[in-house]
């Protein structure tokens, strides 16, 4: 805040008129250019540190950038967007957990979190933990968010929006970058060709994208030429299992959702379940070790089966 308003004032002292070849004019151009660029690294000082950026561990590496994409869309009530972030908040201060992010080879993470439905909206930047205490402020920072929502799923945008805005800022160097998706159903604002365009766009820049389905008990995890749609998108056949004649929402997660290298999905039993398979994920994402058997991540307790893999 004291940056941007540092910047502000700075600009607003700026020389209102310039006359080519005056070389007062000139130099005072040239001083204020100066005097913006050190506002500027200011700026950027004050963002970092006041994200968990120590001003000695600026620039240090992390083990993983992991961005958690959370649905809000018109299924997600505030009873289940309170499970979600309780969920996420949870994992964040468990101490199994906290024993995989603080023990990687660079001994930290960034965490960065958005929420999507009709549009995609980053609800918390990028933040640093390597320590207990910077786990727990980002925990309250999860708790502290408002309920958003919105009517239609598009995946889409939010796929588009984290490749052009998000993961080109990571700011520092990270082992490897994690979007971790969440939702209860398919994209309803385009077809299928358009998700996977996107999603091929972000493993172009080395992003992992793993898969958090939330299975319902009453019967919407089947999805198709039904489902529920945006208006003016239009109804069109999906492809069917080979099995049952239906296409399940996990099943369409593992097509057009998840992809890179070692990239999975684990699924939820329902919104209460949540928590459960989010933390199971976590520490699978951060821990950077191959995909887990169920004694192969220590800490961990398996709760059920836990990862379908991507075929990418």
């Amino acid at each position: 805040m004291l940056g941007r308003l540092f910047l502000w004032l700075l600009l607003s002292e700026r020389p209102s008129t310039v006359f080519v070849g005056d070389m007062r004019n000139q130099s005072q151009c040239q001083t204020f250019s100066w005097v913006v660029t050190a506002a500027v690294a200011c700026w950027a000082i004050s963002l970092a540190v006041g994200s968990g950026f120590a001003n000695d561990e600026a620039l240090a590496p992390v083990d993983t950038a992991l961005i958690v994409a959370v649905d809000v869309s018109q299924s997600v009530d505030q009873k289940r967007y309170r499970l979600q972030m309780e969920g996420i908040a949870q994992s964040l201060e468990d101490p199994d957990v906290l024993q995989v992010i603080l023990n990687g080879p660079n001994g930290g993470i960034l965490f960065a979190m958005m929420v999507w439905a009709d549009k995609p909206e980053l609800v918390i930047d990028w933040q640093r933990i390597t320590t207990e205490a910077q786990a727990r402020h980002v925990a309250s920072l999860v708790r502290s968010l408002p309920h958003k929502g919105g009517e239609f799923t598009c995946m889409a945008r939010m796929m588009d929006h984290i490749a052009t805005l998000i993961v080109p800022y990571v700011p520092v160097p990270a082992l490897r970058t994690v979007l971790d998706v969440s939702g209860d159903g398919i994209d309803n604002c385009t077809v299928p060709e358009t998700v996977d365009a996107h999603r091929q766009a972000l493993t172009a820049q080395g992003v992992t994208i793993n898969g958090l389905p939330i299975l319902q008990l009453h019967g919407s995890n089947i999805v198709g030429s039904g489902a529920y749609r945006k208006p003016g998108f239009g109804l069109r056949n999906m492809a069917r299992g080979p099995d049952t004649g239906t296409t399940r929402l996990d099943d369409w997660f593992k097509t057009h959702v998840i992809a890179g290298p070692g990239a999975f999905l684990l699924t939820a039993k329902g919104y209460k379940d949540f928590g459960r398979a989010f933390r199971q994920k976590f520490v699978i994402e951060v821990s950077g070790k191959p995909l887990p058997t169920r004694s192969s991540v220590a800490g961990v307790r398996w709760q059920s089966p836990p990862v379908v893999t991507s075929n990418n």
